[in-house]
């Protein structure tokens, strides 16, 4: 009887009396846990402990749709000033300044072409004067068009290149054969062109340089777009972490598998963290070089010298720079608008996904 007994209970009672092998005992995640009791997950567990799993959700609920709802509105507002100030740069002050440096290149260009056709003695030849008249067309289309793009007063400006042009247009064709008259003609556009103060040239680069200053200003980003910037990237945070928080009292307290709806809001919210804020830091690096390309044509404007011709030459490759910068930010529309769907749904997800339990779990039994 001794033999049998330790035959049926085999090695210090490691069999079953039928012989199976004893199934291994399943422990819970708060056993798990004790054997690391300065875990993040126990630290955690401690802190909630003195909450009720129901009031506990609850709080994460309205926790998650206060932060969803800030992050989202900061977000969605910065989003929208930065592609606003892109699509005013591109759209008006970017073409004022350029339009205002060409005006002024034309006109002393005009002037350059005809005191070249007098010297030459080439007045009257035909086809001779073509490219001063070109120069003075554009002069005049380039203001119409600066017009449609600033608020500055441009109608003493017209009115003084088009008491230039007139000027010009005399002395270089009307008084051909009067050789006083025509230096006369001439002495006075000059002095209309560059009289200091109150000629043209002078006049437009008082716009240059306050038209300049727009695009500096429209292409910065103040205090209060940043500050509502890091709040939006604040909020996120703190929105993430308790997403994470909610996963984990859903785990722990009410033994649920991964919530499907809080786990896709997490992949949102980190999203809506970079994505957003990688698009704004390419758009703001395009305006600022397109900011530096506008003092560029400025300052080649201005000093343009006796070389007008190469001056415009420099100022349209400096446009054509300007215009590929501004259009890299084009891209970044699609972002705004995939900024503001995502935006609602990282109110909704959390709602859903705390609701719906909540629901299941305790509401319905009120």
């Amino acid at each position: 009887m001794t033999a049998t007994g330790r035959g049926l209970g085999g090695r210090g009672g490691s069999r079953t009396p039928l012989g199976r092998a004893a199934s291994p005992v399943r422990r819970s995640p708060a056993t798990l846990v004790r054997r690391h009791p300065y875990s993040p997950a126990a630290l955690w567990r401690d802190f909630l402990r003195p909450w009720r799993t129901r009031r506990l959700l609850e709080v994460h609920l309205l926790v998650l749709v206060l932060l969803a709802a800030v992050s989202s509105s900061a977000l969605f507002l910065s989003c929208r000033q930065v592609q606003h100030n892109a699509d005013a740069l591109a759209a008006r002050e970017a073409p004022a300044v350029q339009g205002l440096a060409a005006t002024r290149l034309a006109a002393l260009r005009a002037d350059q072409e005809v005191h070249a056709l007098v010297a030459g003695g080439l007045i009257g030849v035909a086809g001779s004067g073509e490219t001063y008249r070109s120069q003075l067309s554009a002069a005049d289309q380039g203001l119409s068009r600066i017009a449609d793009r600033t608020d500055q007063d441009l109608g003493t400006v017209k009115g003084l290149l088009a008491t230039y042009t007139d000027s010009l247009t005399l002395g270089a064709s009307l008084y051909r054969d009067q050789p006083l008259m025509r230096e006369q003609k001439l002495e006075e556009a000059h002095s209309l062109l560059t009289r200091e103060g109150v000629g043209l040239v002078p006049r437009l680069d008082a716009l240059q340089r306050v038209q300049l200053r727009h695009a500096e200003a429209t292409a910065a980003m103040d205090g209060v777009q940043r500050g509502v910037w890091w709040l939006a990237e604040c909020a996120l945070a703190a929105l993430a972490l308790t997403l994470l928080s909610a996963l984990f009292v859903l785990r722990d307290r009410c033994g649920r598998d991964w919530n499907a709806y809080l786990l896709a809001a997490f992949a949102l919210t980190v999203l809506l963290a970079v994505v957003p804020l990688m698009t704004v830091s390419a758009t703001e690096g395009g305006l600022t070089r397109a900011v530096g390309e506008l003092r560029q044509i400025t300052e080649v404007s201005r000093r343009s010298g006796p070389e007008p011709a190469e001056a415009q030459k420099h100022v349209t490759e400096r446009s054509e720079d300007v215009r590929q910068d501004t259009d890299d930010g084009a891209w970044a529309d699609r972002v705004y608008r995939a900024t503001f769907a995502g935006s609602l749904l990282a109110v909704a997800l959390p709602a859903l996904g705390l609701g719906l339990r909540l629901d299941k779990d305790y509401w319905r039994r009120l």
